[in-house]
C-alpha cells in the first residue's frame, strides 16, 4: 500500500535534465519488471526521495497535496492508513512538528512490517481486522483532526474491478474518519481516475464543507490514481443536502 526535512518545492535538485539510464534485460528479468526497472531510475522523485532521506516518492504527492490544501498544521493529530514504508508518516511529522513537545502526533499502520517513523507511532496490522480501528484510538489518544488513506489493492489489470476496490477501501477508510475525525478535520483517500462512487460522493458532501478531487505533479501521469481531499468535518450531517 503505500516516504528529513524535505522541500515543498517538489523535486528541487539543480534543474538540469537528468540523463536516462538503460536497464539490460537480465534472463531472469520479465520485460515488465525492466520497464519499471528503468522506470524508477530515471524518476525525478525517487532520486530527490533518496537524497532528502525519504522512504519512497510518495512523499512528494502528501507535500504537495498539503502545499495546495494546507491540512498539516502544527499540533494536528494525524491517522495514516496503509503507511509502509512511511513516506507520509515522515511528511505528516514534520508537518505538525510531532518532534516537538508540544506538536501534533501521527499513528500510522498497515498490514506490512514496516520500520518505526521517528515522532510517530507505527502500527503492523490489518486495517481491515475489526480490531483495527480500536487500536488506532488507543494509539492516538483523543480526536484525530487529519485521517489519510493512500491504502490500494492489488491490481487485477481490470479496469472495473480495480477501481470497485480502490473504492471500498476509500470507504472503509472514511467509515473510520467519520468515528474519530473532529470538527473541522480533514480526509485525504486515494482514488482511481473516474474518481468516486456517487454514494460515497454525496456522503462527503454531507459530512464536509468541501470536497475536491486532486492529482499532485508526483503521481505519475500514467497512473490512474487521484485523490479525494475532504475538508471541514461536520460533526452531523448536514440535513439541507
Amino acid at each position: 500500500m503505500t516516504g528529513q526535512r524535505g522541500s515543498r518545492s517538489g523535486t528541487g535538485g539543480s534543474g538540469g535534465r537528468m540523463l536516462t539510464e538503460r536497464v539490460r534485460t537480465a534472463r531472469q528479468r520479465t520485460a515488465s519488471s525492466t520497464r519499471w526497472l528503468q522506470r524508477q531510475l530515471n524518476d525525478p522523485y525517487v532520486a530527490e526521495a533518496r537524497r532528502q532521506g525519504y522512504r519512497s516518492r510518495a512523499a512528494f504527492k502528501l507535500m504537495q497535496l498539503d502545499d495546495r490544501f494546507h491540512i498539516l498544521r502544527p499540533g494536528s493529530r494525524v491517522v495514516d492508513l496503509g503507511a509502509a514504508p512511511g513516506g507520509w508518516t515522515q511528511v505528516a511529522v514534520q508537518r505538525v512538528k510531532a518532534l516537538d513537545p508540544r506538536g501534533g502526533r501521527v499513528v500510522g499502520i498497515d498490514i506490512l512490517p514496516w520500520e518505526a517513523v521517528p515522532g510517530a507511532q507505527a502500527l503492523t496490522h490489518d486495517f481491515l481486522d475489526e480490531a483495527a480501528p480500536q487500536l488506532l484510538k488507543d494509539a492516538l489518544g483523543g480526536p484525530a483532526d487529519v485521517v489519510l488513506s493512500d491504502m490500494a489493492a492489488p491490481t487485477t489489470g481490470h479496469p472495473a474491478t480495480d477501481h470497485l476496490r480502490i473504492v471500498h477501501l476509500c470507504e472503509v477508510a472514511l467509515d473510520f474518519a467519520l468515528q474519530v475525525l473532529a470538527p473541522g478535520g480533514s480526509f485525504v483517500a486515494k482514488v482511481f481516475k473516474g474518481g468516486t462512487e456517487r454514494q460515497l460522493l454525496d456522503l462527503l458532501k454531507k459530512r464536509f464543507a468541501s470536497v475536491r478531487h486532486a492529482k499532485p505533479p508526483a503521481s505519475r501521469a500514467e497512473s490512474a490514481e487521484t485523490y479525494v481531499v475532504a475538508m471541514g468535518f461536520r460533526d452531523q450531517p448536514d440535513r439541507a443536502d
